[in-house]
């Protein structure tokens, strides 16, 4: 019941225009609220009595069993301990909670997460209606200290409500806090108290230390450690950018060389980048951190090495560190000045859990270098007992802090992946280090799914348009089962077309803001690797009742247009539908129909006639500035059992595939246009922005090489200077521009309408198109589901909801999107790059390749067969580096013999086991062969076209080939 008890929590708060507002919140005090316990006889029990009557928890500190009471500070510091099994029958306080969510939504989300699980026993206790509990602020009191006497007055309630027949202890870091909770006689203690008492290692290595308890020579040795600058306080900060004199920015860390970064600067009209250099320029900050910045003086701006520098090469960082106090100047620069600025504070950390290896420490050692698989990550110093038991083993770590009297971040151990090498567990790495969520879908999403046996309705006969008839097809890679468009192409009575593409309707199945739809939302996209595919959407959809499978009947979402037989649109309809697929094809199987001169049935003619208003389609595109860009990408013929790669082949383009990306394409745009007409607040739109011109500066180097002008003031400038750009004595060098091309480009995202003001914005530069969106892949990618939900409300074919016309909702979920999207990609990479590996394994074989970069200090080696890039550093037998640089001409001279960009090269390659981090790709020089000089590679992440968009010459479907094994 309520009880009649009633208090007011009044506060001041200041508004953006000074004004001072007292509020007040009028809190109604409950005596029902219940406790949780079975062991309780005075509340109720029901579904929601979590905590056991009898448990066998007890231990040296506490002989019986009992409860748990956490506060803030354990699980904001301590989550990746309260994640562990051992901890059951935990009560959270609402309290914490609500300051978790405030401090961390990470970290509430994963606790959370634990919460939900009911073998787990994690309690949330509603204390701050609970007359029992609840405690007012006193005069001249914090928020703070009013939080912590609040949970120390639960302990008080569960002790009296439970009449001392479970003991409660409070579990809490905060040294007055428990002192004070002891003075009430109290049960409480430290987590590192508690945890000590069970004999297991790996949980005291997970508790996050203070700064204080590293001793730094005691702990790592003597070594040269660097005194970072004081982080300006953020109250100086805030003033500093609204004034100018700071900039806000993302920190993004380079992979060739861990001395130096560039930040992207938000709403600075002066620079877009801006590049650091030097460890106390760097001033502690870590890949993806916010970052505040002062742009240094013209004079003091900074040229970036030409030489690739690896930070696990510490004699050459401590060289770097001595050079930095004595004003010497770096070697292996190049002569052009870049503006650059210093970190003067971390405005948000963006610290996740890292995967690698612990680095082989002294016998005996109590902290030990921890060294992260993402090199863009520096190392990590942490407290380990099972250094020895580690050795091997791919780690998980995470950062806690960086003392500025720290060469190195300080962290903790979270947990073990599994052996070095092995091959599930270098998967867990890519997964991790994506962030790629691939857990098995929850209870509450499955029981969202369709009943089977699935059947069409009369009712959805009623309001949808009955296609069945229709000659409809689709054309996916071999193996797919995600098929998520299909095509049709008939000639009307008036001479014109009748083309359309139709699009699994995902939207029936997933309804907004069910469990289904939020797991979907968060994942945001399927994740394509080599040997597996990580679905967006359960398999019962995804691979059967939204998938368009042939001779099956389906609900489609349609597009239709009446066409002219040279590809002009008379006129387009949007509808709702039901297709029954005549076949499901290959591109190999489709190119074949078509080009049989021998086959005429109406699939062949069907066939014939989109291939010819996709060729009109693809030819208006390019006259308009459109891109045809490359990228080096291979597909693998795996091992049926072991799934370990047995060939790599490039993958084959043929007319189909284009034919297909034409109409996509076509859809895309006619349904942006749509959604924009009927939504211009709310519509969820892709843009690809063109790149500044400076982007272009690689690009035009290098073709200025072969005598040839790149001309980048346009889209259309670009794509005619690179179609004017052959060798006829070097076929492939066409296809390396456009390589290089591809990696000037920015990054197409997805964005809501109603936060751009200017229609210009909204333009896809590689399309050369003025509006975009992603209609045509709901199975795998959730934009596509927003869009469908919005065209759908706009023709009146579905119920609208508040959030999908809430633009900062919309927008939010855009974010999210473009970060999956993004991870996915990378993902996807470096699945390729580990097949590649163990296809090479004990192997070595001759290739042909070409120089794709020339640095001071290295070669950087394309073999387009695999896929691969390299980099090569150039050194003499005893490791020095040798040859001349020439950067204007980017030539390596070696003994006499000159090497430009672009020169066709003779490597062999295996695999060099030695750096057990990751293993790379090892490359000798055959031809030219150079006396006297070994070549020492690494891998480099390569870009392609997906990091773009789904343009250019090939549809993202092309990954769809990774998940058909």
């Amino acid at each position: 019941m309520i009880d009649d008890t009633r208090r007011l929590n009044s506060f001041l708060r200041k508004t953006r225009r000074g004004h001072v507002l007292k509020i007040t919140h009028e809190l109604y005090l409950r005596t029902d609220i219940p406790c949780g316990s079975n062991a309780c006889q005075q509340c109720t029990i029901d579904e929601s009595t979590l905590l056991d009557k009898h448990m066998n928890n007890g231990n040296s500190l506490v002989s019986t069993g009992h409860y748990l009471l956490v506060d803030t500070n354990v699980v904001l510091q301590q989550v990746d301990l309260l994640e562990d099994p051992l901890f059951t029958n935990v009560i959270v306080p609402q309290i914490v909670l609500d300051e978790v969510r405030h401090k961390s939504l990470a970290i509430y989300k994963r606790i959370r997460s634990v919460i939900s699980i009911p073998e787990r026993k994690f309690f949330v206790f509603i204390n701050e209606f609970n007359k029992n509990t609840f405690v007012l602020r006193k005069p001249g009191e914090s928020p703070n200290d009013r939080n912590d006497r609040a949970i120390r007055k639960i302990s008080q309630f569960y002790n009296e409500h439970l009449k001392q027949q479970i003991p409660i202890v409070l579990l809490t870091d905060d040294i007055a806090n428990r002192d004070l909770a002891r003075q009430e006689g109290l049960l409480a203690f430290s987590l590192k108290e508690y945890v000590t008492t069970f004999n297991r290692p790996e949980l005291l290595d997970r508790l996050v230390l203070k700064e204080e308890s590293f001793d730094l020579e005691k702990d790592i040795g003597k070594r040269k450690e660097i005194i970072f600058p004081e982080h300006v306080p953020l109250s100086e900060v805030q003033r500093g950018i609204k004034s100018g004199r700071y900039l806000q920015g993302t920190f993004q860390a380079s992979r060739e060389n861990y001395l130096e970064a560039n930040v992207f600067v938000q709403d600075s009209e002066k620079y877009n980048q801006l590049f650091v250099q030097g460890y106390r320029n760097l001033n502690r900050a870590v890949h993806d951190d916010i970052v505040a910045v002062e742009v240094l003086q013209e004079q003091e701006w900074a040229t970036p090495f030409s030489l690739v520098i690896d930070d696990k090469d510490d004699d050459q960082g401590d060289l770097v560190i001595e050079q930095e106090e004595t004003g010497l100047v770096v070697p292996g620069v190049s002569s052009k000045k870049t503006a650059s600025c210093r970190i003067v504070a971390i405005i948000k950390r963006n610290w996740r859990q890292y995967c690698g290896i612990l680095q082989e420490s002294l016998p005996g050692a109590k902290f030990h270098l921890f060294l992260p698989h993402e090199r863009r990550i520096p190392k990590i110093r942490i407290e380990s007992r099972q250094a020895e038991e580690l050795k091997n083993s791919r780690v998980m770590v995470q950062i806690d802090h960086w003392p500025r009297l720290s060469r190195y971040p300080q962290g903790h151990f979270i947990k073990t992946l599994g052996k070095l090498g092995d091959k599930e567990t270098e998967n867990e790495v890519i997964l991790a280090e994506n962030d790629i969520l691939h857990h098995e879908f929850p209870e509450a999403v499955l029981d969202c799914l369709p009943k089977l046996p699935w059947t069409i309705t009369a009712e959805d006969l009623a309001t949808r348009v009955d296609l069945r008839e229709f000659c409809i097809v689709s054309i996916d890679p071999p193996g797919c089962t995600d098929i998520d468009d299909a095509l049709h192409c008939r000639t009307l009575e008036n001479g014109n077309y009748e083309c359309g593409v139709h699009i699994a309707d995902v939207t029936h199945f997933v309804r907004p803001n069910t469990a289904l739809d939020l797991e979907a939302r968060e994942r945001g996209t399927t994740v394509y690797l080599t040997d597996r595919r990580i679905d967006m959407l359960p398999v019962l959809l995804s691979g059967n009742l939204c998938s368009l499978r042939g001779g099956e009947e389906r609900f489609a979402f349609s597009v239709r247009w009446e066409m002219t037989p040279d590809a002009k649109i008379v006129q387009t309809q949007f509808h709702k539908s039901i297709i029954k697929s005549k076949s499901a094809m290959t591109y190999e199987q489709a190119q074949t129909i078509k080009d049989d001169s021998g086959i005429n049935d109406e699939i062949a003619q069907s066939l014939r006639r989109l291939h010819s208003i996709a060729a009109q389609l693809r030819k208006r595109r390019m006259d308009k500035g459109a891109l045809v860009l490359e990228s080096s990408e291979v597909r693998f013929q795996l091992d049926t059992e072991t799934h370990d790669p047995l060939s790599v082949m490039n993958k084959e383009l043929r007319e189909t595939n284009w034919l297909v990306e034409e109409f996509m394409l076509l859809a895309n745009i006619s349904v942006a246009e749509k959604i924009y007409e009927l939504f211009p607040d709310c519509a969820c739109l892709r843009k690809h922005p063109a790149p500044p011109i400076s982007n272009f500066d690689p690009l035009v180097k290098a073709a200025d090489t072969k005598g040839f002008q790149i001309k980048a003031n346009t889209g259309k400038e670009l794509a005619d200077s690179l179609d004017q750009a052959i060798l006829s004595a070097h076929p492939y060098f066409n296809t390396m521009l456009r390589m290089l091309a591809t990696r000037c480009m920015m990054q197409a995202v997805y964005f809501c309408s109603g936060f751009e003001s200017d229609m210009k914005n909204f333009e896809h530069y590689g399309l050369a198109t003025p509006i975009y969106t992603h209609f045509t892949s709901p199975i795998r990618r959730y934009s596509d589901v927003l869009v469908h939900r919005l065209l759908a409300a706009g023709i009146n074919a579905d119920a609208t909801f508040p959030d999908l016309l809430n633009k900062r909702v919309l927008q939010q979920i855009c974010n999210n999107l473009n970060y999956r999207h993004r991870m996915a990609q990378y993902a996807a990479r470096a699945s390729v790059d580990l097949h590649t590996h163990l296809f090479f394994k004990n192997m070595h074989t001759d290739e042909d390749g070409y120089v794709f970069g020339v640095r001071k200090n290295a070669l950087q080696i394309l073999l387009p067969r695999y896929g691969l890039e390299t980099t090569l550093f150039l050194r003499d037998k005893e490791g020095k580096s040798v040859g001349e640089f020439n950067e204007e001409e980017a030539t390596q001279t070696i003994n006499n013999m000159t090497i430009h960009m672009f020169d066709p090269v003779t490597v062999q390659i295996s695999v060099d086991t030695n750096n057990v981090q990751r293993q790379r790709i090892q490359i000798h020089l055959v031809k030219p062969f150079i006396d006297g000089f070994s070549v020492s590679p690494i891998i480099k992440n390569k870009t392609t076209l997906e990091d773009i968009d789904d343009t250019i010459t090939t549809p993202v479907k092309r990954l769809k080939v990774k998940s058909s094994k």
